[in-house]
């Protein structure tokens, strides 16, 4: 175990808490475009999976850093794609390829022979079947490898292509006769998946040529996830590839859900049609414009509205760990991680799920309350909001959620001494009065401060 694996740092979780309002949004669906749900305190909640959430943040810091924003931004950012042999290909053309064609079948399958697999179907053929998280140079890494070991890898490209056809031959032959041995249809699928038992699908396997160990490398070492800030923070799983290492993310990301009862609307929406519009206003008589009478197309869509609690924790070992196996030398790693976890702090704060962001404005939402505070474990707030905020009786959500999470955090300050007190910020002017007034009676245990970077 290395130095950074041992050493502590400070504490070793950062917990973040945000009491945030939405109004008339939908940043999360369901399979059948409703918005999501779960039950809790014997109340249903609306809920902003943990998912989009992430992806949000995610987002947000790998925009910034590439605009040459924040802290990150001198380092590489991840992307999320299936699409790494086309970025390989338009990488090689780059380099002088003159055949995309040619191009893309080497990237293919050299990424074949690492272990990923790419689609059956015409519109998927050239995609991975598994989103893959890496660098976002990872495909010019890749062609430069390509390109420098271009005799070589077109060699294996050709032989490996033509080990792959002989063995889907063989395959498709083998099938072919079970079928016709069997005689009736239940034999037939019987035969067809004999064809594919594992001891014949590992035999075919095995008649492919083996990637040549130096492109193997190459292919891995671009692929590894090196200073790539988003993958250490977030994490990525590919179990496609053996030899190239999940990562275990340093950030544990809560659903958000309501701390009230869910309550939805189901907005009726009519969209015009210009050109019947136009035809109308210069019609002749009632009649020509009847017949332009009406909507372009009506509809419903889901909005929801409501108060609601998320909450995140920073593992920092984790982190400096992370950039430490995925290649950063240990002298970048500790400024590497204190970007990091910056550049997390104002992503948790700042970004909101994109969904219907242009027709919900919903994107320009801050958070009313954010707690900051630091311990030897995470620390999630969840079980506060058990019982659902009953506005009729209690007053507004958000101003009794911020009581109810501050009241929590002092008890549990109180009573543990794996916890610091914190900070906390407000964007909001009911909960700037809400702290002066805590403030005049001696009970505002987290320190108020005015910016996000304050609350590391």
């Amino acid at each position: 175990m290395t130095a950074a694996q041992k050493a502590p740092v400070g504490h070793q979780f950062l917990s973040l808490h945000v009491i945030e309002t939405l109004i008339a949004v939908l940043p999360v669906r369901d399979e059948n475009g409703q918005p999501k749900s779960i039950p809790f305190g014997g109340e249903e909640r609306h809920m902003v999976t943990s998912q989009s959430r992430r992806r949000a943040e995610r987002t947000y810091s790998r925009d910034r850093a590439n605009a040459g924003e924040g802290p990150l931004t001198p380092y590489t950012m991840g992307i999320r794609t299936r699409e790494w042999a086309l970025l390989t290909a338009d990488a090689l053309v780059q380099r002088g390829w003159e055949h995309r064609e040619e191009a893309v079948t080497a990237a293919k399958t050299v990424l074949e022979g690492v272990g990923l697999k790419f689609g059956d179907k015409e519109r998927t053929r050239d995609l991975t079947k598994v989103l893959l998280f890496a660098p976002e140079d990872a495909g010019e890494k890749i062609a430069k490898v390509l390109d420098e070991n271009r005799e070589a890898a077109s060699a294996w490209v050709a032989e490996f292509g033509k080990a792959k056809a002989a063995a889907e031959a063989g395959k498709a032959k083998k099938r072919g006769r079970g079928r016709k041995a069997s005689g009736d249809e239940a034999s037939s699928e019987v035969a067809d998946t004999d064809a594919d038992e594992p001891g014949e699908g590992r035999e075919a396997k095995d008649k492919l040529p083996p990637l040549p160990k130096d492109l193997r490398a190459g292919v891995l070492a671009a692929l590894a996830p090196a200073d790539a800030i988003d993958i250490a923070l977030y994490g990525r799983f590919l179990a496609e590839i053996a030899d190239s290492p999940n990562v275990d993310g340093a950030v544990q990301t809560g659903a958000a859900f309501t701390v009230h009862a869910a309550e939805q609307v189901d907005d009726f929406y009519s969209a015009a049609d210009d050109a019947k519009l136009r035809r109308k206003t210069s019609a002749l008589d009632y009649l020509d414009a009847a017949d332009d009478g009406g909507a372009g197309m009506t509809g419903y869509q889901s909005l929801i509205s409501g108060t609601f609690y998320r909450h995140a924790a920073l593992d920092r070992n984790r982190l400096r760990v992370n950039l430490q196996l995925g290649g950063m030398s240990p002298e970048r790693v500790e400024e590497a991680a204190q970007a990091a976890e910056q550049e997390f702090i104002q992503a948790f704060v700042n970004a909101v799920p994109a969904a219907k962001k242009n027709t919900t404005a919903s994107t320009g939402t801050l958070p009313k309350f954010i707690l900051a505070f630091d311990g030897k474990r995470p620390f999630n707030y969840s079980a506060v909001f058990e019982r659902p905020v009953d506005e009729q009786s209690e007053g507004p959500a958000s101003l009794v959620a911020v009581r109810r999470l501050l009241a929590q955090h002092r008890l549990v300050t109180r009573k543990r001494a794996d916890i610091a007190s914190g900070c906390a910020l407000t964007y909001d002017v009911d909960v700037e009065k809400l702290f002066g007034e805590l403030r005049s009676a001696g009970d505002l245990v987290p320190e108020p401060v005015d910016t996000v970077e304050e609350l590391t």
